[in-house]
């Protein structure tokens, strides 16, 4: 029998996080992954009475966590248009901006959403559930050679041809409907050592497809650029190599390809300054007590003064 999970989510690096926003009691928020809302409580514990947050959460099921505060503002969206969003709700600039990225504790555990290995699901893995293309969609639709791209591009797995490969010629005697079937399809390909995490990447891979995440997290980077007020902070935590580059090169560089231009006088023109000369990294303790953590990165930035 297919269940859900209890716990909606246990929010990472949360005091750390949230102490990067360098909160202002009166200032404008907005945490772009609502989720099971521990962030955003903690945002809220920190904000003065005219405070306002906004929490975006394009997952019908992150609703049920709405707090109940007149200064928390909800928006059942896709973290992408939030420079809409926000023009509707008249907000011109913001303070901070909170994101962790990746996906949470919910859907992994929830066993009907399909974004997991450990339970035999359809193969769906939208965090919005109300349209777009399902996992069962791209592996029975898509050509060999996309099907490949994805597995190297956003799985970044060495055989992504020989997978790509397998599952066309297992779609052709039937399609592949559940996580269980695209296992079958391509378990032999995987080495027993590493099997776990070869398999973690394929469904990364998916999930990254059939969610968009790449693109959408590079829209909200730049108009959350464009929103933040000078001193304002974005906080940011990444979980695998692809978006930890996206937001990386955005804070060095100002744009998600880290192409660096300079002044007239050699000088770095980049909207926003890092804060700390590394990632924070959970403790070994909040490792121990939440596993998801454990690739966990936080990086903080602040933008700087227009010229």
């Amino acid at each position: 029998m297919i269940q859900t999970a209890g716990t909606y989510h246990v929010a990472v690096l949360l005091k750390e996080s949230v102490d990067g926003l360098d909160i202002k009691p009166g200032g404008i928020y907005v945490d772009v992954t609502f989720g099971g809302g521990g962030h955003s409580r903690e945002i809220l514990s920190r904000l003065g009475p005219t405070g306002r947050l906004f929490g975006f959460d394009q997952d019908a099921d992150s609703e049920r966590n709405i707090p109940d505060d007149a200064r928390f503002t909800f928006v059942r969206s896709n973290f992408r248009y939030l420079r809409n969003w926000m023009r509707y709700y008249g907000v011109e600039h913001i303070d901070g901006l909170l994101a962790d990225l990746g996906v949470s504790s919910h859907h992994l555990d929830d066993e009907s959403r399909g974004f997991s290995f450990r339970f035999d699901a359809p193969l769906d893995m939208r965090m919005n559930t109300r349209g777009g293309l399902t996992a069962a969609d791209v592996v029975n639709g898509y050509s060999e050679e996309q099907l490949a791209d994805i597995f190297y591009l956003y799985g970044e797995l060495k055989n992504a041809r020989r997978i790509a490969s397998a599952l066309i010629k297992a779609r052709q005697v039937q399609p592949l409907n559940t996580t269980g079937d695209l296992l079958a399809a391509v378990g032999s390909l995987f080495a027993k050592e590493r099997e776990k995490k070869e398999t973690a990447k394929l469904f990364q891979a998916l999930r990254i497809e059939v969610n968009h995440e790449m693109d959408a997290l590079r829209e909200m980077l730049n108009s959350a650029c464009d929103l933040l007020g000078e001193g304002g902070r974005l906080s940011v935590i990444t979980y695998h190599s692809l978006e930890d580059r996206i937001v990386k090169n955005m804070m060095k560089a100002g744009n998600a390809e880290g192409k660096v231009s300079q002044d007239f006088f050699g000088r770095i023109a980049a909207p926003l300054r890092s804060i700390g000369n590394k990632p924070a990294v959970p403790t070994d303790e909040e490792q121990a007590r939440n596993p998801r953590s454990r690739s966990a990165k936080l990086r903080v930035a602040e933008k700087v003064k227009s010229e």
